[in-house]
This record gives C-alpha cells, structure tokens and sequence, in this order.
C-alpha cells in the first residue's frame, strides 16, 4: 500500500473530498492507514497537476474520517498521468 492524499472535507451530498496527489481511477478503493476501506472513488476533479477526488463513504464513522491519510492498493487502481 502507497499513500495517496489526505480527507480534506465531507460535503454536504455525503461524499468525501480527497486531495490526491496522483491520478486515481475511479472505482478505485481507498484505505486508511490501518489498511480498513475508506472510500470508493466516483470522479476526479480540479487541474491535473493538482487533482481532487470525490468518494463514496464505505464507513458509518463519516464525521471522524476527516483529516486522515488515504493509502492505494499498488496492485489495482494507480494511474500515472502521461503513461
């Protein structure tokens, strides 16, 4: 497992903003650093070399997973832009 970003924010709609500091394929699960499942990636937004994801909770604690680091699975997922 790689770190990715961090939970910045969860947003009105329920969903979870993540600022990523890669490109990450949506569908792609995220995990905290405990190895749990976090998040379910839905899209990503903002400029390329700066990207944000929005993510669908898979934890009933939403509230307390702000501020956390998200890690990938390096086998599935990971995309680098421009390869």
């Amino acid at each position: 497992m790689e770190e990715v970003g961090n939970v910045i924010l969860l947003a009105k709609s329920g969903r979870v903003i993540i600022k990523v500091d890669r490109w990450i394929k949506p569908g792609t699960v995220l995990f905290d650093s405990s190895g749990k499942k976090l998040a379910k990636v839905t899209e990503l937004i903002g400029p390329v070399k700066s990207p944000y994801v929005t993510a669908i909770p898979l934890t009933k604690n939403v509230k307390r997973i702000a501020g956390n680091k998200v890690m990938i699975n390096m086998k599935r997922g990971m995309r680098i832009a421009g390869k």
